[in-house]
């Protein structure tokens, strides 16, 4: 056991507890301890916990040094492509195993935060499926990983409810509720607070393996008709890292004595070298998955974080970057394909519009975009959608029960046997468009604002009537960043202006005064937006691209309990 379990705040305790957590042998809790966490934290669920980390560590240290082996491969000038080491799998005719009868229906999803109101609201909304988010929409402090935990045992026992003390008023769960899905973290991310063996633990492992622990009994009684849990899995970029999962999932059936195949999974397609992939990715989760889903926000970082060092692939201003563009349309329909072929769920993407509740014209224009995307989405195929507001839920499932009727999902009846002739071509195609001045303004705006209300422990903010998590931040910065670093002409609005870091630096002084202006300048004082804009401008000009935005920011929101330990 590491030296730093012997001790906790009040000094020395027993031997084999962690800061008055009960650990077992290697695990060091460094977060601040609870009452209601050590509950989460018990030691069965830790020594679980543990166990993963042990027997899967190699497995992502070889695949994050893969990811990394990709990257400079595309740096050189290679692209994303088909493997053609994995054909047989493309070409082989099978099925992913039968679709559970409690997600056969997946219509409208709503998504957020695992925070209290936010679940309650959302299993309450009328959505089919709520997606609990430990990771994009989440800050992942120490406080809202454990009190997320809490909240959804809570939630799976029933038994969640909440005083609003402001409104005086008390949330409880409806009798029929969405059923609930569970996105932990991507391998890339650690959790600091928590120590197994002397390096930090992987943070999915930890937010898998203690929701896994405590609620997979209850929640096949009481929600998976027999299946379950089910989660949502992010950020993969090869086939590889789905067999990681998939492993982890064996053992997990195997630790809880229950039958292989019970554990299921979406698997998000949010990355470019993922859409190469998604037979592979499916054939390995084969036993485990319930589909793939259209991540479009981070498919679009990705596409500018794959060729970082390809100046003819620049993009133009992120709201030009839809799904009419050619490679993002070829993306969605070879997912419908896919999915349909195999036997599961082919789930569309966010719809992140907010209610815009003091203006009722602005709000039925942003209702009409959102109803004309998902009609764009059903029409193609897909067997759901994603919504990230209560308020845009009936919209979303009027659109797709009046085109797709009684039937729960469309996977027979839309084969898209037409996307079989996709090529890379498709896939990889130039996003068309202008650069403006503007674009680079709401670049620099949503990217500081969004991440000073990370560093203060909200991930999923409310900006401009649009509900922006990590991966329009993401968008944001490493747009700026590829303008910056190629001196792209803002050629959209007749100034022919150059980017450049003059420009960008009086770019950001006059948004951080129109940020202040927008909050008020009390806010303004207590928020963390000055801490933002340093991080901000620094990695839109830092000469490498950073792969994420939050794997820089974290180490501010990583709280060690004691800071400093006493000697004997």
């Amino acid at each position: 056991m590491g030296s730093l379990g012997m001790y906790s705040e009040s000094g020395l305790t027993k031997k084999g507890s962690s800061r008055g957590y009960d650990v077992p042998e290697g695990v060091d809790i460094r977060g601040r301890y609870d009452e209601e966490f050590a509950k989460i934290l018990n030691k069965e669920a830790l020594l679980f916990v543990a166990d993963l980390q042990r027997t899967f560590r190699n497995h992502i240290k070889y695949s994050m040094e893969c990811r990394r082996e990709a990257k400079r491969r595309y740096n050189e000038g290679g692209l994303p492509g088909f493997d053609p080491a994995t054909k047989y799998i493309r070409d082989s005719e099978w099925t992913c195993a039968p679709v559970p009868p409690a997600v056969a229906d997946r219509r409208v999803e709503i998504t957020g935060p695992v925070e209290r109101k936010m679940i309650i609201n959302a299993l309450n909304s009328g959505a089919k499926v709520f997606m609990a988010d430990f990771e994009d929409a989440l800050s992942p402090n120490w406080e809202n990983l454990m009190r997320g935990q809490i909240n959804l045992k809570d939630a799976v026992d029933g038994t969640i409810s909440f005083h609003d003390r402001v409104r005086n008023r008390v949330y409880k769960l409806n009798d029929q509720t969405a059923k609930l899905f569970v996105r932990p973290r991507g391998w890339h991310l650690p959790e600091a607070h928590i120590f197994i063996d002397g390096e930090p633990a992987t943070g999915c492992l930890v937010d898998f393996g203690l929701y896994f622990f405590h609620n997979h009994a209850n929640f096949r009684r009481s929600q998976g008709q027999g299946y379950g849990p089910f989660f949502y899995l992010p950020k993969m970029e090869h086939s590889r890292e789905a067999k990681i999962w998939n492993s982890v999932f064996e053992r997990a059936e195997k630790m809880a004595g229950i039958e292989r195949g019970s554990i299921r999974a979406t698997v998000l397609i949010e990355t470019l070298p993922a859409v190469f992939q998604m037979n592979e990715i499916l054939y390995e989760l084969r036993d485990h998955s319930v589909g793939l889903n259209c991540g479009r926000w981070d498919y679009i970082f990705s596409y500018v974080k794959t060729f970082q060092a390809h100046p003819d692939r620049l993009l133009p201003d992120r709201v030009l970057v839809g799904m009419t563009q050619h490679f993002m349309r070829s993306y969605s329909d070879l997912l419908i394909r896919t999915c349909h072929r195999r036997g599961v769920h082919a789930m569309g993407g966010m719809a992140a519009q907010i209610p815009i509740r003091d203006d009722p014209k602005a709000n039925e224009v942003a209702l009409e975009l959102v109803r004309k995307d998902k009609l764009r989405e059903v029409k193609a195929g897909h067997d759901g959608t994603w919504a990230a507001h209560p308020g845009l839920i009936p919209a979303c499932m009027e659109v797709f029960t009046n085109n797709m009727g009684n039937a729960p999902n469309q996977i027979r009846s839309m084969r898209r046997d037409d996307a079989a002739n996709l090529t890379e071509e498709d896939l990889l195609q130039r996003p068309r468009g202008v650069r403006t001045m503007e674009g680079l303004r709401l670049n620099t705006r949503v990217g500081i604002q969004y991440l000073a209300a990370w560093l203060t422990g909200a991930g999923s903010v409310p900006l401009y009537n649009l509900m922006e998590d990590a991966a329009t931040a993401e968008i944001s910065r490493v747009q700026n960043w590829q303008w910056l670093k190629y001196g792209v002409e803002l050629d959209g609005d007749g100034l022919g202006v150059r980017v450049n870091k003059e420009l960008f630096g009086r770019v950001v002084e006059e948004e951080m005064e129109r940020i202040e202006r927008e909050v008020g300048k009390e806010r303004f004082k207590k928020g963390m937006y000055k801490e933002a804009c340093k991080m901000f401008t620094r990695q839109c000009t830092a000469p490498n691209l950073d792969d994420f935005l939050t794997l820089d920011a974290y180490n501010y929101i990583v709280i060690h309990h004691p800071r400093e330990l006493s000697k004997l």
